[in-house]
């Protein structure tokens, strides 16, 4: 498992790799926190949060959480986590990019990860 201080440096290199373009109006920043955040609908100890991109009162941020990244790939070394981290970053930088477009359609990912929810809930049982 990396620690907290490799994981931000992963994060700090995988963000200088995008354009700056990507960063505009990300008023919030991207900021790490070591939480472990299981979404409402889970069914048990099987799905994590590994980002997140949020809009409030009038910020926009997206935010990684080491601790359920952890707990998804315990065994990540740093190599593994730095392919892994820029999936999930581009990700939420995606979701970014879309919310400033209004890109809001079946093509969007905002629309996919609605797809995601829900054959990951036809194929639990309550």
């Amino acid at each position: 498992m990396i620690t907290i201080d490799e994981y931000r440096g992963i994060v700090s290199e995988l963000l200088d790799e995008l354009p700056k373009e990507f960063f505009r109006e990300l008023s919030g920043g991207v900021i790490v926190s070591e939480a472990v955040v299981v979404p409402d609908y889970a069914r048990g100890n099987d799905l994590f949060t590994m980002g997140v991109y949020k809009t409030f009162s009038g910020m926009r941020q997206i935010v990684l959480y080491k601790g359920s990244f952890d707990r998804a790939y315990p065994n990540a070394d740093a190599a593994e986590a730095k392919r892994l981290l820029r999936g999930i970053l581009r990700h939420e930088f995606r979701h970014h990019l879309e919310f400033l477009g209004g890109v809001h359609d079946a093509g969007s990912l905002e629309a996919a990860d609605e797809r995601d929810k829900q054959a990951y809930l036809a194929g639990h049982t309550k």
